[in-house]
């Protein structure tokens, strides 16, 4: 039925769309594309579920604690490893590099300590209540997971558009040096970037792994590859684009999945991807040349 499976498409594309928020706005307003954030994605999950078993917390309390726990250690990863190479004024590839070789010790922590078998919250952990509207059968979690996902991404947006704090983001953004010239902390700003990426990305894993029931240390990889095609296809550096985006390929893979093959929704991001860069390098609402956060 069309639309069970748009609606399935809606509810994976707003998790698409939140974790490509995050990892846009990484780019957009560091300039770096930090291949950690993958992991961020899988550590907000494993705080989640651990904070819904070790210490009981709710859906609606263990969500919060994947997103700042994830953002915190974004913050972390950033302060140890990139911020000597930002100083230093260091090429785009050194970053590269470096975050290669921190995703592969954070992934093998992951790995160690928890293991590689996949694990899952709790059946009472999220609301499970179900309800038609006009045939449409739509599960609580489900609503959970888009209302989520939009109060999140609607409030990034508000306050990087609408606030003094979102003004400095951007300054940084577009021009470092001016922006430190009418006094804005660029240490404080990257931090706070940071941190709002990294949340960003724990949140996402937490709705994935409420979507799917499942968790394992690199479940962030697959997702890694969505962001990009993502990020790409929206416009590199703009919230607006990683936001529809994400949607867009959440439904055509739902849709690919449910009406020629499960398997090939696997390839529907690198196609987007391709067509995207041979049709309009710059993404749908891309701009040549610009930094935007």
């Amino acid at each position: 039925m069309l639309q069970q499976q748009l609606v399935n498409g809606v509810v994976l594309g707003a998790t698409y769309a939140l974790f490509a928020l995050g990892f846009t706005m990484m780019f957009g307003v560091l300039g770096v594309i930090n291949l950690t954030y993958g992991v961020y994605f899988a550590l907000g999950a494993f705080a989640a579920l651990w904070a819904s078993k070790a210490i009981g917390l709710s859906v609606w309390l263990a969500l919060p604690v994947g997103a700042i726990v994830a953002g915190c250690i974004a913050v972390i990863v950033d302060t140890l490893l990139l911020t000597r190479l930002r100083r230093a004024k260091a090429p785009e590839l050194s970053s590269l590099m470096v975050t290669i070789g921190a995703t592969l010790f954070l992934y093998t922590g992951l790995s160690v300590i928890y293991g590689t078998e996949v694990r899952r919250f709790a059946p009472d952990f999220a609301p499970s209540a179900a309800f038609e509207i006009a045939g449409v059968r739509i599960v609580a979690t489900q609503a959970l997971i888009v209302v989520a996902a939009l109060l999140m991404a609607g409030a990034l947006i508000w306050i990087v558009r609408g606030t003094k704090v979102g003004l400095a983001v951007r300054g940084v953004a577009e021009n470092p040096d001016a922006a430190a010239l009418m006094g804005v902390n660029g240490a404080l700003v990257t931090h706070l970037v940071s941190f709002m990426s990294g949340a960003l990305g724990g949140a996402a894993g937490v709705l994935i792994g409420l979507n799917f029931n499942a968790i394992q240390p690199f479940m962030g990889e697959n997702m890694m590859l969505r962001g990009f095609a993502v990020i790409i296809i929206g416009g590199l550096g703009d919230l607006r684009g990683a936001l529809i985006a994400g949607f867009l390929l959440g439904i055509i893979e739902v849709l690919t999945a449910g009406y020629f093959a499960s398997a090939a929704k696997d390839l529907v991001a690198f196609a987007l991807l391709v067509l995207t860069l041979w049709v309009r390098p710059v993404g749908l609402f891309g701009r040549a040349a610009a930094k935007r956060a």
